[in-house]
């Protein structure tokens, strides 16, 4: 799944799982359903604010380095202490989220290392495709949390797509009512686009814009659902 067909599968709402793509519009947490909402950057219209720039030139003193995935054991031990350390739920391993026991890597996935000296201090993941790039994956060592290190590696990862003159940076989805995923917003706002997966397009994102879209969702899919309830509860309608 590489070139032209990932761009095309990410800008209908696909997303990368494992060696698959899928798409969703609801994520259950905490015992509750929530609405999900795609994300891309429109990368020529990207420009850096304050925040952005003063996060470049705090973590500047990191060597960065970009190259094509291997999967190292100084990854899967640097993934071990963030994953000890975040209080959500997370795969095992990085070999659980990128191959999930498969042998190969059908996708062209690129990883960008964060040093400080010799030490590996974060690690972004990310699919390229012909005029896009998906991020996949981002971890760093707790012992740098202050350096707000995986926001650093979105900032890195677009320009790095900016560079190479690409149209779009997929970072994954938001979540309706739930901010925990709010830090994909942190980029640069006039170029996030959200996607309306009701029409199949991609408009400027705006809290109003999602909610109006969480609100189509729900309205689509409870009335089956209480149907489904209901006919359960009594047997189908005649």
């Amino acid at each position: 799944m590489r070139g032209e067909a990932l761009d095309f599968y990410l800008g209908q709402g696909y997303y990368r799982m494992q060696q698959d793509l899928f798409t969703c519009q609801f994520v259950p947490f905490d015992g509750r359903l929530y609405t999900a909402h795609w994300l891309r950057v429109v990368l020529p219209r990207v420009e850096w604010g304050p925040e952005q720039r003063r996060l470049l030139r705090r973590n500047a003193r990191f060597a960065a380095t970009i190259q094509p995935f291997r999967l190292t054991s100084e990854h899967e031990e640097l993934y071990g202490r963030y994953r000890s350390a975040i209080t959500f739920d997370a795969s095992p391993t990085v070999e659980a989220v990128l191959l999930g026991g498969a042998e190969h890597n059908v996708f062209n996935t690129y990883i960008i290392e964060l040093r400080d000296g010799h030490r590996l201090v974060a690690a972004g993941i990310f699919d390229r495709g012909d005029r896009s790039v998906a991020g996949i994956l981002n971890f760093y060592d707790p012992a740098y949390r202050q350096h707000s290190l995986g926001k650093y590696l979105l900032l890195l990862k677009t320009d790095y797509a900016r560079r190479l003159d690409l149209d779009y940076y997929y970072p994954g989805y938001v979540v309706h009512d739930y901010p925990k995923f709010d830090y994909k917003l942190s980029l640069s706002a006039a170029a996030t686009e959200v996607f309306d997966s009701v029409r199949g397009r991609w408009q400027t994102y705006s809290r109003a814009a999602v909610t109006a879209h969480s609100v189509e969702l729900l309205a689509d899919w409870l009335p089956e659902g209480l149907r489904e309830l209901a006919e359960k509860l009594t047997g189908p309608a005649e």
